[in-house]
């Protein structure tokens, strides 16, 4: 047996290599099993809290994803708005005729096609600028200073609008320096959520997602929950809170001085279980303008707040046959001043 320069015989030094080879074999493995865990984390990460975890269908050349509701990406419309990402929808909404301001709640009742050609037979331009979150007057100022609209009516929701709270969204954008580059990288997301969940809709979520219009605001929901439950049919609550009353006339009286000289005013309110119908009717009285909000029997919700596809029609036709003459008239005046 050959020897080495120690007198050790070459079959011991040979007779080690099978161990290390073993034991690269495990490491190999054992690096592939943690790669392969790591990459199935994220995939699911990616299917549950990112955009992915929502469905592409609604996109086209007028709509973007406005929300979706996967944990780390939920608002994009807030942000769109405010740091111009969707320059068209500034523009739309600047150059708009009637401007409706408020809630999800009259964003989503207006939302349809009764409201669309309602105002394309009317031949006025319409943009809702109603945002999620139960947004207020907060958000909506810093947004009219920035739009400068050329409407010559506002729709305004009553009913939680003329409030001084920061909502979460409000409170991320107004208030937090990064959120800029946040909603930037949310704007870059959509371009590559768009093909590769259009092309491979399976590798993606199936979460609650909202489509915008950039001509006119409007909301596009999927998937639609229309199954109707007792406790979502909309109604009404008589009694009055005077201090709310007090408080968001005081408001009212404000944000309207400020910001809806020259225009029409319309005040309106959507209904939704137990809707608080007497404090917007009080409220609107304190201002010294009517409430537009018809009482339409049998009105359902998806969830309890927002009106389901087919109430959102009878109640968007409702509230233009009701609201339309002074929209016309307004829209007219203001038109004629101009020429």
């Amino acid at each position: 047996m050959d020897q080495t320069a120690l007198d050790m015989p070459v079959a011991a030094k040979t007779a080690a290599k099978p161990r290390v080879g073993l034991f690269s074999s495990q490491l190999t493995l054992y690096t592939c099993v943690i790669l392969l865990a790591a990459l199935a984390s994220y995939a699911y990460w990616l299917k549950t809290r990112s955009i992915f975890a929502c469905q592409a269908p609604g996109y086209s050349a007028d709509r973007y994803l406005a929300y979706c509701n996967g944990g780390n990406y939920a608002d994009f419309e807030h942000g769109a708005f405010f740091y111009n990402l969707e320059p068209p929808a500034l523009d739309y909404a600047r150059n708009a005729d009637v401007l409706v301001l408020g809630n999800s709640r009259l964003q989503v009742a207006l939302s349809n096609e009764e409201t669309a050609d309602w105002f394309k037979q009317a031949d006025i331009r319409p943009y809702l600028l109603a945002f999620s979150y139960n947004e207020d007057m907060v958000f909506t100022e810093k947004l009219l200073q920035e739009v400068k609209p050329r409407a010559s009516v506002y729709i305004i929701n009553v009913d939680d609008f003329f409030e001084r709270r920061e909502t979460a969204a409000a409170k991320a954008i107004l208030n937090d320096p990064e959120a800029r580059s946040r909603y930037v990288w949310k704007r870059f997301s959509q371009r590559l959520h768009q093909p590769i969940c259009g092309a491979f809709p399976k590798l993606c979520g199936e979460r609650f997602v909202i489509f915008r219009s950039r001509q006119t605001g409007a909301y596009y929901r999927i998937p639609m929950n229309e199954r109707r439950l007792p406790q979502n049919e909309a109604s009404y609550d008589p009694s009055v809170d005077e201090a709310v009353v007090k408080n968001s006339t005081a408001l009212a009286v404000n944000f309207l001085k400020e910001y809806a000289k020259g225009r029409c005013v319309i005040l309106t309110n959507v209904p939704y279980p137990q809707t608080k119908m007497a404090d917007a009717e009080a409220i609107a009285a304190g201002v010294g303008l009517p409430l537009v909000a018809p009482k339409v029997d049998g009105l359902y919700t998806t969830d309890g707040y927002h009106l389901d596809r087919a109430s959102a029609e009878r109640w968007s036709k409702a509230f233009l046959e009701a609201a339309g003459p002074e929209i016309r008239s307004c829209v007219e005046k203001q038109k004629a001043a101009r020429s």
